[in-house]
């Protein structure tokens, strides 16, 4: 087989993530259920196949950089070319052209679909206690692409906790779950809800960025909140109450006798539950001084004069 690093079209430099994404474009472009008629297009996907069989795994990618391991994971300079050792330790050669066992040329997708058996049957053979003994390793098939997305979340639900059904590009509705506290864009993961995978592994996941949705009456400033509130002149000269708005109802606040303009109350613990600290509420008092009241206008002339 060719340079496993050419046939993926990536550098010897390139990160797992790299590789992985290499592999997927042209195992997408070239696997049997899309090009059951094109014989080259199934002989590249088996030689894209083989290549990730090598750099997708750590251990082998270091054999086959330092030179120990040839393209096809043997050894190299093994004396006995009808020997595949490769083979013996878990790797995968193919060969479409041949038989199978039964005689009878076999379709493609079959084989594929016995390797990825046997990639998930080693996976669980090689855990702790398994036949291999070891420590186990991770199955190199792919998960599926994950999808991501942005949802609107409103206050109320980030307070008390929430649900929303959202609508996914491919035209599945779900629905999600809004964690209590959670903080403006959080991300809510829903696994394997995402796309299915090509070859056989997990389908990918759902990732949910959670945007608050602008309120009509709050403002968000961290964890706390802000809310104005017109108090009548009378009740800010005498003294008096009004009614506050929260995330959790209406509550009645007490308004000091001598109240100027501009002033803050503030509400312990009625701003939002998020991870660090229950915020508080920051009530603005704005001066009302309503419809035209003779009274107190003739006291002021008076006072003026």
């Amino acid at each position: 087989m060719r340079d496993p690093y050419q046939v993926l079209g990536v550098n010897r430099s390139a990160n797992a993530e790299e590789i992985k994404r290499a592999f997927r474009k042209l195992a997408k472009t070239y696997h049997p259920d899309r090009n059951a008629n094109d014989p080259k297009a199934q002989e590249r996907f088996a030689e894209a196949n083989s290549a990730y069989e090598i750099l997708g795994d750590e251990a082998k990618r270091r054999a086959f950089d330092r030179g120990e391991i040839d393209a096809d994971g043997r050894p190299m300079g093994f004396p006995h070319p009808g020997f595949d050792p490769a083979g013996s330790a878990g790797g995968f050669r193919f060969d479409f052209g041949g038989a199978s066992p039964g005689g009878a040329k076999g379709d493609p997708r079959d084989f594929f679909s016995d390797i990825f058996r046997q990639f998930e049957g080693g996976t669980r053979e090689s855990g702790r206690g398994g036949k291999g003994g070891g420590e186990g390793r991770r199955s190199s098939i792919p998960p599926g692409d994950d999808i991501t997305l942005e949802a609107a979340v409103t206050l109320e639900d980030v307070s008390n906790g929430g649900s929303r059904r959202i609508t996914l590009p491919d035209g599945r509705t779900i629905e999600i779950k809004i964690p209590k506290g959670i903080a403006n864009g959080g991300t809510v993961r829903l696994k394997g809800q995402g796309q299915p995978s090509v070859f056989g592994g997990p389908n990918g996941d759902v990732l949910v960025t959670l945007r608050y949705q602008r309120h009509p009456r709050f403002e968000v400033d961290g964890a706390d909140l802000r809310v104005p509130i017109a108090v009548p002149l009378r009740d800010a000269v005498l003294g008096g109450s009004v009614r506050v708005p929260t995330l959790q109802g209406e509550v009645e606040v007490t308004v000091p006798a001598w109240t100027s303009g501009g002033k803050t109350l503030r509400l312990k613990g009625k701003g939002l539950p998020l991870n660090d600290r229950v915020g508080d509420l920051m009530v603005d008092l704005n001066i009302d001084l309503g419809p035209h009241d003779p009274e107190i206008e003739g006291f002021f002339r008076r006072r003026k004069g």
